[in-house]
C-alpha cells in the first residue's frame, strides 16, 4: 500500500505543479500584456511630441524663409529708391545753372 501512496502523492504534486505552471502562465501573460500596453503608450506620447516638435520646427523654418524673402524685398525696393534718387540728383545738378562745378556721381 505505500507503494500505491507514493504513486499517489507523486500524482497529485505533479497535479499541483500543472496547476500553479498553467495559473502562473496566465498572470505572466498579462503582465507581459500590460508591459506591452504601457510601452505601446509611452512610444505613441512620444511619437505625438516629436510630430508636434517637428511641427513646431517647420513653422519656424516657414517663417523664417518669409523673413528672409521680406528683407530681400526691401532691400531690393531701398536699392531703387536709392538709384532713382540717384538719377534725381544728377538731373537736378545738371540743369542747375548756379552749380557749374557739381562733383560726378559714381
Amino acid at each position: 500500500m505505500s507503494t500505491l501512496a507514493i504513486i499517489l502523492i507523486v500524482a497529485a504534486v505533479v497535479v499541483i505543479a500543472l496547476i500553479a505552471y498553467f495559473s502562473m502562465r496566465g498572470r505572466t501573460k498579462e503582465r507581459r500584456r500590460a508591459r506591452a500596453r504601457d510601452m505601446r503608450s509611452k512610444a505613441e506620447i512620444n511619437r505625438a511630441q516629436a510630430d508636434k516638435q517637428r511641427a513646431t520646427a517647420d513653422e519656424q523654418d516657414a517663417r523664417a524663409r518669409r523673413e528672409a524673402a521680406e528683407a530681400e524685398e526691401r532691400a531690393r525696393q531701398a536699392d531703387r529708391q536709392r538709384a532713382e534718387a540717384e538719377r534725381q540728383a544728377d538731373r537736378a545738378a545738371a540743369i542747375d545753372p548756379d552749380r557749374k562745378d557739381a562733383p560726378d556721381r559714381e
